[in-house]
C-alpha cells in the first residue's frame, strides 16, 4: 500500500457539507460525480496531499443510505493507493482479511476499487484504489 489515498464521509446532504467542508478546508470540492452503480453521489476535496470524498445516497438501498441510517453521519471510509490492486486483493486474502469484491470495479475519482471486510479490519472498511489507466 501506497499512502492513504481518500478518508471517505458518508453525509446526508452534499450540497450542505460541501458548503461545510469548503469552508473547513478553505477549498472547493475539485470533482463531483454520480456512481450509479453504488448508488452514490460524491464529491472531492484536496489539501495538501490529502483528500476527502464525501458520499451522499441517492437510494435508500445503497450502502451509505444503510451506513447512515445505522450510524449516522460520519468516517464510512479509509481508502488506500496501491499499485497493483489484483496483487494486493491475493496478498491480503492470503493474510486473511476477508475481501467484498475480489474482482475490482470502477469506482470515483478514476479508479479501480476493492473493499475490505470492516469485520477483518477492527471495524473500519478499507478501500484499496488504483489510478484506472485509460491508455493501457
Amino acid at each position: 500500500m501506497n499512502k492513504i489515498e481518500h478518508i471517505g464521509i458518508a453525509v446526508n446532504d452534499i450540497e450542505t457539507s460541501n458548503t461545510l467542508f469548503h469552508k473547513l478546508l478553505g477549498v472547493a470540492p475539485y470533482k463531483t460525480e454520480e456512481v450509479a452503480s453504488e448508488g452514490v453521489k460524491t464529491s472531492f476535496f484536496k489539501t495538501g496531499e490529502s483528500k476527502i470524498e464525501l458520499l451522499e445516497a441517492m437510494t435508500n438501498d445503497s450502502a451509505i443510505a444503510k451506513f447512515i441510517a445505522k450510524k449516522g453521519e460520519g468516517i464510512h471510509h479509509i481508502a488506500f493507493e496501491v499499485g497493483d490492486i489484483q496483487a494486493e486483493i491475493k496478498r491480503l486474502k492470503e493474510e486473511g482479511f476477508t475481501v467484498l469484491n475480489e474482482i475490482p470495479k470502477r469506482g470515483a475519482d478514476n479508479k479501480w476499487v476493492a473493499f475490505l471486510h470492516p469485520k477483518t479490519t477492527n471495524g473500519v472498511l478499507i478501500e484499496l484504489c488504483q489510478e484506472i489507466d485509460d491508455k493501457a
